[in-house]
């Protein structure tokens, strides 16, 4: 007889086994159906692909003895395999080490960027220490060539230098904004702010913000074309509405600006003379906002320098708000040492603010946006390089007015101001007090020649750190940017590097050299571009050719990017 569950009921008895089987609660096949399971080829077990998975494990043969215990799929069963479960970060090493380099970077901000701002406050000391100091001694010595001009004659037909032109339109400007100062009284304005409600003040002093702002971007193209139209030759032909219209335009930029920056003083003035100081603190916390409005943006290289540079013009003009409101806090309580630890604290408060949220601002940007810090020195040696240029014999601008393209600093409405209110706050009265007032001016002209000293000095390092020298020894003829080659015309660049004389020497103080009417423009510009070169930063540059425009897309170099150059995103 055959065997049970062999021959030929052995198809029955498999059945009535199955069935029997799946009674006892066996489970069914990953078919659901309840038929048996055929057999591997040799043995009597099922393939691995018949079998049922559960949470990733195949259940139990139904020829082992031993059956998987009811407790092994429990709660403490997932909670133990949740205890001991590992991972291994070195699957995705590249990941983690990106995120640590992130921490690295973040940590190295603050020390990069307060080397800059370092570096870029003295260079704005530097050109506002020049109109109290060297500017009046340029314009003596201009004065004293026009006076004697007729005891020696006319060598190149021009009756001063351009230099001297620029520097005596300087003079008589800041003459004639002082004058007209005077008739603005800072006491009515005082009283007429601090008679204002706490918001209004909060919504004022955010508007002169943005007036400041945007009339700095303005003002300096009025004083490039005052300078220009002064300067240009007369043997062009006349495309300007003439020097005296630009004149008055400067004039009348000069004082509305120097108005301005007065009425931030007094609003500061009146927040820290307030009781409760809410006023002060509420101003302090608009700083914060700058870090909504500027971190969740998209920046590039060029963004970030522009930044950069109204972050250090925003610092220097805050230090002089901050004297002048110390000097006129002073004055009313009779020059008392004892008030002066009183304004203290606040003083203190301000420019930590400003500090805490320029580091908090620029390290979440270079995080956001994958900046290394190794930036803010090609930052650093972009300005150290128009310091050095400034001093090469066929410069085309003098370093105060370089500063303020790049920077959008322009010293003199501030320089107006603050003569305005120290003769207002100190009396000079005897010989003693005039020998005082002499003795200091002596001081500032040692501060203004020790810090060049020393600027130009670290200016050459940085640049020679940088590997720049090539741009300074081995200029190349390249076309103004946006211009077509064939289009310049007497546009005034820099055209070589420092020069030498005829002993051998180098010199970087020399006068410029008037360049020929026809001669084109000189760019100073070599392979080391790609050094201060955004990768991705791309500039339109039209020419007209057959009535059809033609785009061409060009690197922008970090030294033809100023405050107010447009990169393809908002400036902050």
């Amino acid at each position: 007889a055959a065997a049970p569950g062999t021959g030929g009921d052995g198809r029955q008895d498999g059945a009535r086994d199955g069935r029997q089987d799946s009674g006892r609660g066996e489970p069914k096949t990953l078919w659901g159906s309840s038929e048996p399971r055929p057999p591997a080829a040799g043995s009597g077990q099922p393939s691995p692909q018949q079998r049922t998975e559960t949470l990733g494990f195949y259940e139990s043969d139904r020829g082992r003895k031993k059956k998987r215990s009811l407790s092994d799929l429990s709660l403490l069963r997932f909670i133990s395999a949740e205890l001991t479960r590992g991972y291994f970060l070195e699957h995705n090493e590249a990941k983690y080490t990106e995120q640590r380099e992130r921490v690295y970077t973040c940590m190295r901000i603050p020390k990069e960027l307060e080397k800059l701002m370092f570096f870029g406050i003295f260079l704005c000391l530097d050109a506002f220490l020049y109109v109290f100091t060297l500017l009046p001694l340029r314009v003596f010595l201009a004065m004293f060539r026009f006076i004697t001009l007729p005891c020696y004659g006319l060598r190149d037909r021009r009756l001063l230098q351009p230099a001297q032109v620029c520097d005596m339109l300087k003079g008589v400007i800041l003459v004639i904004c002082y004058f007209m100062m005077h008739y603005v009284d800072y006491s009515m304005m005082y009283h007429l702010i601090r008679g204002q409600s706490v918001i209004k003040l909060y919504i004022i002093y955010n508007m002169l913000e943005v007036a400041d702002r945007l009339i700095s971007s303005f003002g300096q193209d009025i004083l490039d074309a005052l300078y220009w139209t002064a300067t240009e030759p007369k043997e062009r032909k006349r495309a300007h509405i003439g020097v005296i219209p630009h004149f008055f335009m400067a004039v009348l930029y000069v004082f509305l600006h120097a108005i301005l920056i007065m009425v931030q003083a007094t609003t500061l003035n009146v927040a820290f003379n307030s009781h409760n100081k809410s006023l002060l603190t509420i101003m302090m916390s608009n700083n914060f906002v700058e870090i909504k409005g500027s971190v969740f943006k998209k920046f590039e290289k060029n963004n970030l320098f522009q930044m950069s540079n109204s972050d250090i013009k925003e610092r220097f003009t805050n230090y002089v708000l901050l004297l002048i409101v110390c000097l006129r806090n002073m004055e009313q309580f009779s020059w008392n040492p004892d008030h002066l630890w009183v304004l203290f604290p606040d003083v203190c408060m301000v420019v930590a603010s400003e500090i805490a949220v320029d580091i908090v601002k620029h390290a979440f940007i270079t995080k956001f946006n994958d900046i290394t810090a190794d930036v803010y020195s090609e930052y650093r040696a972009s300005l150290a390089f128009d310091l050095v240029s400034s001093r090469q014999k066929n410069a085309y601008t003098d370093y105060s007015d370089s500063v303020s393209r790049r920077m959008g600093f322009i010293p003199l409405p501030l320089a107006v101001l603050l003569i305005r209110v120290v003769t207002s706050s100190i009396k000079v009265q005897g010989v003693l007090a005039y020998v005082c007032v002499v003795l200091f001016y002596c001081g500032l002209i040692s501060l203004k020649v020790l810090n060049s000293i020393v600027l130009l000095g670290k200016s050459c390092q940085y640049v020679k750190e940088a590997k720049m020298e090539e741009k300074l020894f081995n200029p190349v003829l390249t076309a103004t940017p946006g211009k077509p080659a064939g289009k310049q015309q007497g546009t005034f660049k820099s055209t070589q590097g420092i020069s030498t004389d005829e002993n051998g020497s180098t010199s970087v103080t020399n006068q410029p050299v008037h360049q020929k009417e026809n001669m084109p423009s000189l760019l100073v510009t070599s392979n080391s571009d790609q050094f201060l070169t955004t990768p991705d930063g791309e500039e339109k540059d039209i020419s007209q050719d057959s009535s059809e425009l033609k785009h061409r897309s060009a690197k922008k170099d970090l030294l033809e990017i100023d405050r107010f150059t447009i990169c393809g995103n908002r400036i902050d």
